[in-house]
């Protein structure tokens, strides 16, 4: 979209909650509308709405989708992204059905799974959702090479790329850092079941185990493990402080579908330590930014050993510019005459 254009972007996440998805969505915002473009967000913001069980930070607002529809009217965008597959990205997506209207999506957690953690709900039954959500698609978009190629097994076949990038400014080395006599293991995300903080946590490796976040899991755990330091959320600054001072960069998600906190902690000198999922296997390269195996042990370990100055150097390869591109590239533009008629 090389004009300045409308371009509607949807989505169920968004501020105050803190997560990767909104960081993802509110910073292509910002660099859509510095190169010219209307962006409107259509989030929970102004809705009445319930917290999404097990996961209160989501707010669900379950009655909007007429005015929702009616918003999409009233503006007319000239593209329509619908970034989550909730309540208001279900009315987006009838919106655009009903006015035969393209449209692209994006998949930024692995929901099924996600689901299987709390509910007795096969995996086929979710997997089969997302294929009637994300179906109708122009493209679906995923961050990573990983996730496309195990979404293409499961039969999905309308995939785009959009990566993701760093604030290469706020997270940066600390060039005047002393080595601790004990190594900083350090965790930063939500504290909850899919994240498998556990995993971590239960690690036989020597050091001082902190953890950056909060979540429903919080309380157990600090009851669990004692020994943790949890400092509870962290943002700008105090955040980027954290990331320098870790020695190691602990992610031992299963669910995620890239982990921007990876390409922050490596922006901030510090090697990460994961499992082969993806995500950290797109990102993680052995002995030159981290360490990835199925032994998470063995992974802070060799992380451990990892030169600092190779993980920033990596991460300067990952701009928000670039990913801003790749997002602007696959949007689908309407046909003026469709949109013009179009009816809530």
């Amino acid at each position: 979209m090389t004009t300045p254009n409308t371009i509607a972007i949807v989505t169920d996440a968004w501020f105050p909650q803190v997560n990767g998805v909104v960081r993802t969505l509110s910073r292509t915002r910002e660099l859509l509308e510095a190169r010219g473009h209307r962006v409107e967000v259509i989030s929970p913001e102004g809705y009445p709405s319930v917290p999404c069980p097990t996961y209160p930070e989501i707010r669900l607002a379950l009655f909007a989708a007429r005015s929702v529809k009616k918003r999409l009217t009233r503006l007319k965008p000239d593209a329509v992204h619908i970034a989550t597959e909730g309540p208001l990205g279900l009315a987006a997506r009838r919106w655009c059905r009903r006015n035969h209207l393209p449209f692209t999506t994006s998949y930024h957690t692995r929901f099924p799974e996600y689901v299987r953690l709390r509910l007795p709900i096969p995996l086929a039954w979710s997997y089969a959702f997302l294929k009637w959500f994300h179906g109708p698609a122009h493209r679906m978009l995923v961050a990573t090479p990983s996730m496309e190629r195990e979404l293409v097994e499961r039969g999905f076949s309308n995939i785009g790329r959009w990566s993701r990038g760093v604030d290469l400014e706020l997270f940066h080395p600390d060039t005047e850092r002393k080595t601790p006599t004990e190594p900083i293991l350090l965790y930063v995300g939500r504290v909850a079941p899919e994240k498998n903080i556990e995993a971590f946590l239960d690690a036989q490796v020597p050091g001082i185990k902190r953890v950056v976040g909060g979540g429903p899991a919080l309380e157990q755990l600090m009851a669990r493990f004692p020994d943790v330091d949890f400092v509870g959320y962290k943002h700008g600054e105090e955040l980027a402080a954290c990331m320098r001072d870790a020695d190691c960069f602990v992610f031992p998600s299963l669910t995620d579908t890239f982990g921007l906190v990876i390409l922050e902690a490596m922006a901030s000198g510090v090697p990460v330590a994961a499992y082969p999922a993806p995500g950290p296997i797109d990102l993680i390269e052995n002995g030159s930014n981290g360490w990835i195996c199925e032994d998470l042990a063995e992974s802070i370990q060799q992380a451990l050993k990892v030169e600092r100055n190779q993980c920033r150097r990596f991460a300067e390869g990952y701009s928000w510019d670039r990913c801003t591109d790749q997002f602007a590239s696959q949007l689908k533009p309407a046909d003026p005459a469709l949109l013009e008629n179009a009816v809530s």
